[in-house]
């Protein structure tokens, strides 16, 4: 009688209670049972464990469903990955990942200049410019809208290779903050500062 009454509660709750899978707490599965059942401790005893179990779906359900979305999923790149033909590299950070199958979805298709574009914008994380270089056989791909040098040349430089025609060279170009820009410093400014900082200095 005791299980049954369980099972009936998590189905009410589940009726109602896994719609807002956000709360991450343990129902309290007392309040759909009958008032004779109030403060029979094996009763609550066996509800306080469903009501674990329940959290632990609603849990589990939204983990799920945040594998769904590019910008939200963990444990899911590796199916990201998988279907893009991409290594998991587990030693790399989720960013790092991300920023990997973003590339590779945006370099699905014709090789174009403007397909290397957005591939690059997608690590740079701003406006990229590219420019063929006539007679060379190459082209230049030019950060325009961040400053130095971006973190994951690495996985840009692997996408590049697996997009561009064979027979094309490449080379980037990097934007760096004019002297004229650091004027406005004072030495006490510019003095906490590296090397690098000062050349990315907005």
């Amino acid at each position: 009688m005791g299980a049954e009454d369980s099972i009936y509660t998590v189905q009410a709750y589940s009726a109602v209670g896994l719609q807002d899978v956000s709360a991450a707490s343990v129902p309290d599965l007392m309040k759909y049972l009958p008032e004779y059942y109030q403060g029979v401790s094996e009763m609550e005893q066996l509800q306080a464990s469903s009501g674990a179990e329940c959290m632990n779906l609603a849990l589990a359900i939204a983990d799920s469903d945040e594998q769904k979305t590019l910008d939200s999923a963990t444990w899911g790149l590796t199916r990201w990955e998988g279907m893009l033909a991409l290594t998991s590299d587990k030693d790399k950070s989720y960013a790092d990942r991300r920023e990997m199958i973003k590339a590779k979805l945006r370099g699905n298709g014709t090789t174009t200049p403007e397909m290397i574009q957005r591939t690059a914008s997608a690590f740079s994380g701003g406006e990229v410019e590219v420019v063929e270089v006539p007679g060379a056989y190459s082209f230049e791909v030019r950060f325009v809208g961040t400053l130095g040098i971006p973190a994951n040349m690495a996985g840009l430089i692997r996408i590049l290779e697996e997009i561009k025609p064979a027979h094309l060279d490449y080379s980037f170009v990097y934007s760096y903050t004019w002297w004229e820009a650091l004027k406005q410093l004072t030495w006490n400014g510019a003095h906490g500062r590296t090397w690098t900082d000062l050349r990315v200095y907005k």
